[in-house]
């Protein structure tokens, strides 16, 4: 379990640093801003993301399509209990809903096939080892 959560914070730190670190080179190139409040939203973002596709092995026994399907879906239900959370706090706007959910899909799909082919690759790995090894002991 202490290797679960130490895997999970390093995944969310290396998530946020990569999502805060585009974000400052895309207001730099268009002259963009951005406040404390965004800079959170990404951080819990960042959280939601990493926590939902650390829950893969839950979904072992549905097709790896169904559960990215699954698993994109629940991040998304969870950013929007977030949304409503901040709403209560400060005004968003429907088009700030549809900017958000397309400023997370995107950023969400690519470095969730990059956590989805290292651990396919990862299971790979470990078949073939777990093949070699049953060659040599039969």
């Amino acid at each position: 379990m202490k290797k679960y959560f130490k895997n999970l914070a390093l995944m969310i730190f290396v998530s946020y640093t990569v999502v805060s670190v585009s974000s400052a080179v895309i207001n730099i190139i268009f002259g963009g801003q951005t406040n404390n409040l965004n800079e959170l939203m990404m951080l819990a973002i960042c959280i939601i993301a990493s926590v939902v596709l650390s829950l893969h092995g839950l979904f072992d026994s549905v097709s790896p399509l169904a559960m990215m399907v699954i698993q994109y879906l629940l991040a998304c239900v969870l950013i929007a209990v977030m949304l409503f959370i901040v709403s209560c706090i400060d005004t968003i706007t429907i088009q700030g809903w549809l900017d958000l959910y397309r400023s997370f899909t995107i950023p969400y799909v690519i470095l969730a096939g990059v956590y989805y082919y290292s651990v396919f690759a990862d299971t790979k790995k470990k078949d073939s080892i777990i093949k070699d090894l049953q060659k040599r002991a039969g």
